[in-house]
């Protein structure tokens, strides 16, 4: 029976900075990861890749039962090069319907071939777990400066961040302490002079752009081989994001106009009819247009960009920025279609499938204030983690106790103390954070299946998302 299931191993290696040419997807009432979207000429389609294909292993791990995110992230996560053991779609069909064991099948193909393929991905109690990645973070300077400083480490390339300040800039933008920094603003700076690096931070006035590793992340890139850039980074700390809208076309069209700004070279919407079909979608005069339907407008001339809006036939699907959200972008050089890369993983023609396939997620997504005074017994509360796995969650919560009282439940995750991010902190730390705390305690908590989406979707979880 099995005999006819011939899975295929496609290696797609890319250009830097260049998409493999092809979308892993997920869709409804489909199962398996799906490749979508095979672009004629890239790296996917020289490599074998077809449309309808299942991917079984990444880098010769078993993903066909992972979260889609998780797959998403260990492909995006490969470098320039990713190795697929892949299935056709009429032969993962028959094999579902046949009880076919996968992991067995892709076993057999993919033996003798290991050694070729980079190592695979770290695991936790036999699942996949996210792989390390530097961090993009964006700091706003307050009256005592970014609450951090610098230093050198004998042997050891570049310079590390050290006395953070709990409640400083740096520490709210979720740097830790002993990142290692790699990029001011764009610029890289490994082998920059102390001096040197603490005139860009000056220079860079109120606002600074900082990539950053750890040691973990640094570990884990030299076994790889693999380059640190702003390219391969985690955008989830940002404050700021494009807002991806869809929409329907009305009796009289959209309802604005789209304007290119001659010193800039952003196309910039404008004039947005109150009561149009633009205006109920959420889209804003001076929103700068970054792509239109998975498309960037990057490089492309005004007419072309118009006329692929005018031509979509019953409704557009647009990627845009506010001026702010632009300015943080361009300070770390990076486009904000990065951001809509990263964290979509469907194609926005088929948005109305993602919709579908999340509707029961965006119950009970937003984050939680959760304000309290300790009583007798402390806060009523216990902090918990799961070893080898990313964030801290809460348990043991008192029935009628501080924390009870102030809407914090079991199993809730937990995201800020104080208003410090602690996401990315170790289990001591964020104790000790809580103890120092004194009589008041101010939580963001989010429940377990708020915290899957918005780590799924790489979206930062903060305080303003809180009722």
């Amino acid at each position: 029976m099995t005999s006819v299931l011939q899975p295929r191993e496609c290696k797609v290696t890319k250009k830097p900075q260049k998409s493999y040419g092809f979308y892993l997807r997920i869709e409804k009432d489909t199962a398996g990861h799906l490749i979508r979207n095979v672009e004629k000429n890239s790296p996917a389609e020289k490599a074998g890749l077809k449309d309808g294909d299942r991917v079984l292993r990444v880098n010769g791990v078993f993903v066909d039962k992972e979260e889609h995110a998780q797959v998403v992230e260990i492909v995006k996560n490969s470098g320039n090069s990713v190795v697929l053991l892949v299935l056709d779609d009429a032969s993962y069909q028959k094999a579902e319907k046949e009880g076919v064991n996968l992991e067995e099948l892709g076993q057999k193909v993919s033996t003798g071939q290991q050694q070729e393929q980079q190592s695979p991905p770290p695991m936790a109690n036999g699942a996949i777990t996210a792989v390390p990645q530097p961090q993009l973070c964006y700091l706003v300077k307050e009256e005592n400066g970014y609450g951090f400083s610098l230093k050198t480490t004998e042997g050891q390339k570049g310079l590390f961040i050290v006395e953070l300040s709990s409640q400083g800039a740096a520490a709210k933008a979720g740097v830790q302490n002993n990142d290692r920094l790699i990029e001011i603003n764009g610029k890289n700076v490994e082998n920059d002079t102390h001096e040197e690096v603490v005139k860009k931070v000056k220079k860079s006035e109120n606002h600074v752009m900082l990539l950053l590793s750890n040691e973990e992340t640094d570990h884990y890139y030299t076994s790889q081989k693999m380059v640190l850039s702003k390219e391969s980074a985690s955008l989830r700390l940002l404050p700021l994001k494009p807002r991806l809208i869809e929409i329907q076309k009305g009796k009289n069209g959209y309802g604005f106009y789209l304007r290119m700004e001659e010193n800039t070279g952003d196309h910039v919407i404008k004039d947005v009819d109150s009561g149009s079909p633009a205006a109920k979608a959420g889209l804003k005069d001076n929103d700068i247009l970054v792509a239109v339907n998975g498309e960037q407008v990057d490089g492309l001339d005004h007419e072309s960009i118009v006329g692929k809006i005018k031509h979509s036939e019953a409704k557009t699907t647009l990627l845009v920025v506010d001026k702010e959200t632009d300015a943080m972008y361009k300070l770390a050089q990076v486009s904000p279609f990065s951001y809509y890369y990263k964290a979509q993983d469907p194609t926005p023609a088929k948005m109305e499938e993602r919709v579908e396939l999340h509707t029961e997620q965006k119950v009970n997504h937003k984050p939680r204030i959760c304000k309290m005074m300790k009583g007798p017994s402390g806060f009523g509360f216990s902090l918990n983690m799961i070893k080898n796995k990313p964030g801290l969650f809460i348990n043991e919560v008192r029935n009628h106790g501080p924390a009870d009282t102030a809407g914090v439940e079991n199993n809730d995750f937990l995201v800020e103390v104080n208003g410090v991010n602690v996401m990315n902190e170790s289990y001591d730390k964020v104790v000790a954070r809580i103890q120092d705390s004194g009589d008041r305690l101010t939580l963001l908590v989010c429940s377990k299946d708020a915290y899957k989406y918005f780590q799924g979707q790489n979206i930062p979880i903060t305080a303003s998302m809180a009722d």
